[in-house]
C-alpha cells in the first residue's frame, strides 16, 4: 500500500509527501519501503521521492536516523533494497553538507 503511494504516477505530491513523512519516521522499515520505491521508480517519480526524503532531512537529528537505517539496509538481502539504500544514503550526504 504505503509502495503504492509512494509510485502514485497521478499526484507527485503524494509521492513526496509519503517520501518525506516515511524520511522522518527513520526506522529501517520506513527507509527499505523508500528504498523499494525507488528501485520501482521512473525519473519523475525518483526527483519526486529525493525531494520528499530531502525536505525530511533538513532536521539534522532525521538526517542521522536516515543514515543509520541505510548504513542497516546495505546488508539487505535484496539487491534493489541495498541500491536504493545507496541512493538515500548518498542523498543524506548532501543534505548534511
Amino acid at each position: 500500500m504505503l509502495v503504492g503511494l509512494l509510485l502514485d504516477v497521478e499526484d507527485t505530491a503524494v509521492t513526496r509527501q509519503t517520501a518525506e513523512v516515511l524520511a522522518r519516521v527513520g526506522t529501517v522499515a520506513a527507509i527499505r519501503l523508500i528504498a523499494l520505491a525507488f528501485a520501482e521508480a521512473d525519473d519523475n517519480q525518483a526527483d519526486w521521492l529525493q525531494t520528499g526524503v530531502h525536505d525530511a532531512l533538513v532536521e539534522p537529528v532525521g538526517a542521522l536516523d536516515v543514515a543509520a537505517a541505510c548504513g542497516k539496509l546495505a546488508r539487505d538481502p535484496d539487491e534493489a533494497v541495498r541500491l536504493g539504500a545507496a541512493d538515500i544514503s548518498a542523498w543524506a550526504d548532501d543534505t548534511r553538507c
